[in-house]
């Protein structure tokens, strides 16, 4: 199959004819606008690429500093755990209670039981 290539309208209109320097700088005008986008559009591409790398590693840097804090009041919380654990002890309340306090340990018949 042959086809036939046709050149196009445009060649018929500036075939044997002499375009004008306006044209041509029009042509070439927008031409370097278009180069200019796609520079702008590339650099701002890369821009954003680059923040947001950065906005990943400062969110990383504020998420392993939460954990830390996290794990220090984790700790903290297990300490004071043990700390209520032995100060509720009832050994070390009757110790101040006789000691401290002057507290006697109550006779049998001063002992009444509430139902």
């Amino acid at each position: 199959m042959n086809r036939m290539i046709l050149p196009s309208p445009m060649a018929f209109l500036t075939k044997g004819m002499v375009i004008p320097e306006k044209v041509k700088a029009r042509g070439r005008a927008s031409g370097l606008l278009a180069f200019c986008i796609i520079i702008a559009a590339l650099i701002a591409g890369s821009l954003f690429y680059v923040w947001s790398r950065v906005l990943v590693i400062n969110l990383g840097y504020d998420l392993s500093e939460a954990m830390e804090v996290h794990w220090k009041l984790v700790q903290d919380n297990k300490e004071l755990q043990i700390e209520i654990a032995s100060l509720k002890s009832l050994a070390r309340i009757e110790r101040i209670a006789q000691e401290e306090l002057d507290m006697e340990k109550p006779l049998p018949g001063q002992i009444i039981l509430m139902k």
